[in-house]
Order: C-alpha cells, then structure tokens, then sequence
C-alpha cells in the first residue's frame, strides 16, 4: 500500500527557505550600509601632520608670534588649523586668544593657549571652522618671562563658504539613508514574512 505525504511540510519547509533567504539578503543590505556609514565617517586624516600654506605676524609685546594657517584664503564653514608659534617657543608661557568675528558665540570668543594636538612644539586650534563671512580679529595676551604681551592680528578676511549652500548639502546626503529606507519598506511589504507563517499555521 503506498503512502501519501502531506504536501504541508513541504510547503512549510519551502516557505522557510525562501524567508530565510530574505533575512539573509537584508542582513547585508543593513551591513553594507553600515559600513559605508563607518567609511564615510571615520577620521582618515585625524593624525595628520598640520600643513600651514600661509603665515602672519603680531607683536603681543615683546613676544613676536607667527599665525599659521592651513587654508587660504580662509572661508567660512571650512574645517582650518590654526597654529600660534612665538619666537622662542612656548616654554615658560602661557595666555589667551581672543577671536572677534561675525556669528562667533560669546563660549568660543575667549580660551586659554593651548598645544595644538597634532603640533605640540606650538599652541593652536585643531579643526576649527568660522561660522560666517566677514573679518575676524585674532588677539594674544601672553604671559611670560619678559612680562605680559598683547597683540591684535585684525581684519583676517573670511570667504563664503566652499560648495554648495549647507541645505543642499544636507540634502545630498539624506538621499541614500532614505533611498535604503525606502528600499527596506518596499521589500518588506512585498514579501509579508508573517502573513506567509500565519498561512502556513
């Protein structure tokens, strides 16, 4: 006598199959796209040397301090290195830099001296963008062992910034999170993984 199997295992086993085949393709999809986040954002040049392409002086007092920049000219919203270098070095010294400009908060108008991270033979500014157009002022009080210094570097021209208007940069770059997206929703709804279960039970 022959026997009959039930078509519904099969059916079961066979809908498992393709689900998981759908899990899979998302799975990398959703990792794929992490990655390229991961790549997009990681700080490839965060330990860089600091390149300076212009200069500037100003005597704060007896103090002579060369301003470096790392672009120029300089244009608002710009990602820029400043370095503060005196004469004899910053051994036995210390001070403040007070920047004076269109859109710069009251926090960052005024801060202490510090080494510049990635030059730390000098003070500076590491990754530091101004906010608008316009002129800024760059002034030193410097304290040390030939007494106390001040020093304006004034009317440092800032540009409009590079590219593209900041909104439709914003906008570029919310185009393929919200493609993904979309593109997630659309299969997700075409293939009704627990519709297929709630069938098959």
């Amino acid at each position: 006598m022959r026997s009959s199997r039930s078509p519904l295992p099969l059916a079961v086993a066979s809908a498992s199959r393709r689900m998981r085949g759908h899990a899979r393709r998302l799975v990398l999809t959703v990792a794929a796209a992490l990655a390229l986040v991961a790549v997009s954002t990681a700080p490839a040049a965060a330990y860089a040397p600091v390149g300076v392409v212009h200069t500037e002086r100003v005597q704060a007092g007896p103090y002579t301090i060369t301003v470096g920049f790392s672009e120029w000219p300089l244009r608002a919203m710009q990602s820029l290195d400043f370095t503060f270098a005196p004469a004899d070095g910053v051994a036995g010294k210390s001070g403040t830099l007070t920047l004076d400009g269109p859109g710069i908060d009251a926090d960052d108008r005024e801060s202490p001296l510090g080494r510049h991270p990635r030059k730390r033979d000098v003070w500076g500014l590491d990754v530091q963008a101004l906010p608008e157009p316009g002129t800024v002022s760059f002034t030193f009080d410097i304290d040390g062992p030939a007494g106390h210094g001040r020093g304006t570097l004034r009317n440092v021209g800032v540009l409009d910034q590079p590219g593209p208007p900041l909104a439709i940069s914003w906008t570029v770059c919310a185009i393929p999170p919200v493609g993904m997206l979309a593109y997630l929703a659309v299969g997700w709804r075409r293939n009704r993984p627990s519709e297929k279960v709630a069938t098959l039970i």
